[in-house]
């Protein structure tokens, strides 16, 4: 049980360090690319957390399967939300209409006089 914990907490330890030093190297060009794909990292770990949280075995196995469908459902909504607002910020503002461009410059000339 003790070696077994172990081996995890290493796995564990090294996904973060390999994860880390991932995110360091990629331009940031590729960031929303990246954040979308670890939002369907994300869904693949709801799915072993409602597995974990179905287990009818332990009552501290549902609470733990719970816990992590919160945590993941919570990362996955803030990735989407954060990977929408950042394509926004690479759209191109609209023309004003026409109706407005005229008016600006009818106001502009009615200042001028």
């Amino acid at each position: 049980m003790a070696s077994q914990l172990s081996t995890y907490l290493f796995v564990f330890v090294l996904g973060t360090f390999i994860g880390l030093d991932v995110i360091k190297r990629v331009s940031p060009l590729l960031h929303t690319p990246l954040m979308s794909l670890t939002n369907a990292i994300a869904a693949i770990a709801v799915v072993g957390a409602i597995l974990l949280a179905g287990r009818t075995g332990s009552k501290v196995a549902t609470v733990l399967g719970t816990a992590a469908i919160v945590a993941s459902m919570a990362n996955v909504v803030g990735g989407f939300w954060i990977t929408d607002r950042m394509l926004k910020m690479f759209k191109t503002k609209a023309a004003p209409a026409k109706s407005e461009a005229k008016s600006a410059v009818e106001s502009a000339e009615g200042g001028a006089k």
